[in-house]
């Protein structure tokens, strides 16, 4: 292979090293805010879609967004999470519980991605 033309596998492992260093410290909130706030999910899921709100707002940067977007954002966000605590409310009768946070978090979301979004454009 030229030596001008990149190497796809480096390309890539460079790819999942972001990502990695992203995932670790989103992992990691996520599992400080669950014994610190006892429903972490809401809050976790809100926070992380205004800053990926207000990433995407931002000038494309294929580095930070892997970094920050995919891994940082990603890990700390997780939809399984987020439905294992509704599916745990279902499980004990409370459909109320359940149905706030599946919308509370839906609602809250889209607007806190939407407000990071304009933000960015606001500051550029």
């Amino acid at each position: 292979m030229p030596e001008n033309v990149p190497s796809p596998l480096r390309s890539e492992s460079e790819e999942v090293l972001l990502v990695a260093a992203g995932a670790v410290p989103g992992a990691l909130v996520r599992w400080q805010l669950a014994d610190i706030v006892q429903d972490q999910h809401l809050l976790v899921n809100i926070v992380g879609a205004s800053l990926l709100g207000f990433l995407m707002g931002l000038p494309f940067a294929p580095r930070r967004q892997l970094l920050l977007g995919v891994g940082l954002c990603g890990s700390a966000t997780t939809f399984s999470s987020w439905m294992l605590a509704a599916i745990k409310y279902l499980s004990s009768g409370d459909w109320a519980a359940a149905l706030g946070l599946i919308g509370l978090t839906l609602g809250c979301g889209v607007g806190a991605a939407g407000a990071g979004f304009w933000f960015a454009r606001r500051i550029l």
